[in-house]
């Protein structure tokens, strides 16, 4: 773990409820006078805080240094996939987080089942949960899209990943792509977009939803 998640890191002194951070109080078995490392994934700041006192119920802290340490991609990369599984999507998450993509919408397609929902609470979970490990200090912005239609309005330049004799190279990098749900794009919604903007992959296999939102964001990353 490079740090830990606290949303009031910064204050000069943090009161913490030792239940919530039981992995730190409870499974570290971290003492009084030990130093602790806490991030708040909004303004980059490194913080430093020394343990005063613990309790069953409370730990208190005093900050005793902050510094900026902004650790995230060189270049930004936004992410539109076309909803699928949940599961499918948490399981994936921790990995984009790793590779440092900055946003990624969620859009219902015409495939998409309805059913499907996002929830937005349990994906902010996952992404704290993988940047205290893997360092990164800014949380992946989301959000999430009724249909294509509002994803191309938005975003108009972004690249499309389908079937395209127009395949995109692995020196080349795009900032910006959507891939579809399983079965891909209906033919009212291939219709809205601008043929220049539809890539293929130079890989002949056919690849899972997942599995195609990472290839692209290991090649455009």
């Amino acid at each position: 773990m490079q740090f830990i998640y606290c949303k009031q890191a910064g204050d000069v002194l943090l009161n913490l409820d030792v239940r919530e951070f039981l992995h730190v109080f409870k499974v570290r078995r971290v003492r009084i006078g030990e130093v602790l490392s806490f991030r708040n994934l909004i303004d980059d700041n490194f913080y430093t805080y020394r343990i005063m006192g613990i309790n069953k119920k409370e730990a208190n802290l005093e900050l005793v240094d902050s510094k900026l340490l902004k650790i995230e991609a060189k270049k930004p990369l936004h992410v539109g996939w076309c909803i699928v599984d949940p599961k499918t999507i948490e399981k994936t998450l921790p990995f984009l987080n790793e590779l440092g993509v900055s946003k990624i919408s969620f859009v219902y397609c015409e495939f998409s089942q309805r059913n499907f929902k996002i929830d937005i609470k349990r994906i902010n979970r996952i992404l704290i949960n993988s940047s205290e490990q893997c360092g990164r200090s800014s949380l992946m912005k989301i959000e999430i899209l009724n249909s294509l239609k509002d994803f191309l309005s938005l975003y108009p330049s972004s690249k499309i990943l389908d079937f395209s004799k127009n395949r995109i190279k692995k020196s080349a990098t795009c900032r910006a792509f959507l891939v579809g749900c399983e079965g891909g794009f209906s033919r009212e919604e291939r219709k809205l977009m601008d043929e220049k903007n539809i890539i293929g992959l130079e890989n002949p296999m056919i690849l899972r939803s997942e599995t195609a939102v990472l290839y692209m964001s290991i090649l455009n990353s």
